[in-house]
C-alpha cells in the first residue's frame, strides 16, 4: 500500500461534458445508421443516465419499450451489441474531431498531481475505447502514459453505483483509500465512491446539477481555473484564494 496521495476520476461528465454532445449524439446516429426508427430526446436520455453503462442503457430502454418489436434474450442482445459497437465508433469520431473539450481544471489538476508524485487513474463505466479517447484528448498522451491506469467498461461485473470499479482501481494502482480523492459528476458515481469509503468531490453538469449528493465532501459547478473560479453548491469550501481547486484543496478535503 502506497503512502502517496491518490486521485481517481470518472470520465463522462467529469473529464469532459460528453453526455449531451457526445454519447447522446452517438446513440442517435447509431440508431439512424443501423436503420432503427428511434431518436432519444434530451429528457429521455437524462432519465437513462441513472443507468450506468451504454449497453445497460440500451437494455433498460428496450425492456421498457417492447412495442419496438426487438424480441428478447439472444435476439435482443444482438441488437444491443450491434448498436453499442456502432455508437462507440461514432463517439470516438466525435472525440477525435474535438467536439468535447475538457472541463475546467481537469487537465491542470491531473498534470499537477502527476508532477507531484500522486497516483492518478480513471475509473468509468463507459466502454474502454470511448474512455481512452476522451482521456487522451483532454489530458494528453504523455499524462495517460504516466497514469496508474484507465479502468473502464466490463472490467468489473457490477457497474456504478456498486463500488467495484473503485475497489479494482484501489487494488491495481496500490492506493490508500484514506489518502485518495475521487472526482465524480453523477449520483451513481458518487454512490459508488461512498460505498468504497472514498472522499469524493462532485463537479455537476447540466444533467446532474439538480441532484443531491449528501455523501460528497464538496459539490461545485467545476474545478475552476485561474480567472475562472468554481462555485460551491454544497459541502466544504476548500477552494484556494483564487477560487479554484488545486492539490492543496484536495489535501484539505482529505483532512476534513
Amino acid at each position: 500500500m502506497s503512502d502517496r496521495y491518490g486521485l481517481l476520476l470518472d470520465c463522462d461528465g467529469t473529464i469532459a461534458d460528453t453526455e449531451r454532445d457526445g454519447h447522446l449524439v452517438a446513440f442517435n446516429r447509431a440508431f439512424a445508421d443501423l436503420g432503427y426508427d428511434l431518436t432519444w430526446s434530451v429528457e429521455e436520455y437524462r432519465e437513462l443516465l441513472d443507468v450506468p453503462g451504454g449497453k445497460e442503457r440500451l437494455r433498460t430502454y428496450f425492456a421498457q419499450h417492447p412495442e419496438l418489436g426487438l424480441g428478447s434474450g439472444e435476439a435482443l442482445e444482438e441488437h444491443v451489441l450491434a448498436l453499442h459497437r456502432r455508437k462507440s465508433e461514432v463517439y470516438v469520431e466525435l472525440v477525435d474531431a474535438g467536439a468535447m473539450p475538457g472541463r475546467p481544471g481537469v487537465r491542470r489538476l491531473v498534470h499537477a498531481a502527476l508532477d507531484e508524485g500522486w497516483r492518478v487513474a480513471v475509473a468509468s463505466t463507459s466502454s474502454p475505447r470511448s474512455v481512452e479517447a476522451v482521456v487522451r484528448s483532454v489530458v494528453g498522451d504523455d499524462a495517460v502514459e504516466r497514469m496508474g491506469g484507465v479502468f473502464a467498461g466490463d472490467i468489473v461485473e457490477r457497474k456504478k453505483p456498486h463500488p467495484d470499479i473503485y475497489e479494482l482501481a484501489l487494488a491495481e494502482v496500490g492506493l490508500d483509500r484514506s489518502r485518495t480523492v475521487v472526482i465524480e459528476d453523477s449520483r451513481p458515481g458518487a454512490t459508488a465512491a461512498e460505498r468504497a469509503g472514498l472522499t469524493h468531490l462532485v463537479t455537476v453538469n447540466d444533467f446532474t446539477k439538480d441532484e443531491a449528493f449528501p455523501s460528497a465532501a464538496t459539490v461545485v459547478d467545476s474545478l475552476g481555473d485561474p480567472g475562472q473560479p468554481a462555485t460551491v453548491i454544497a459541502g466544504t469550501d476548500v477552494r484556494n484564494t483564487e477560487g479554484f481547486h488545486d492539490l492543496a484543496s484536495l489535501r484539505r478535503l482529505l483532512a476534513a
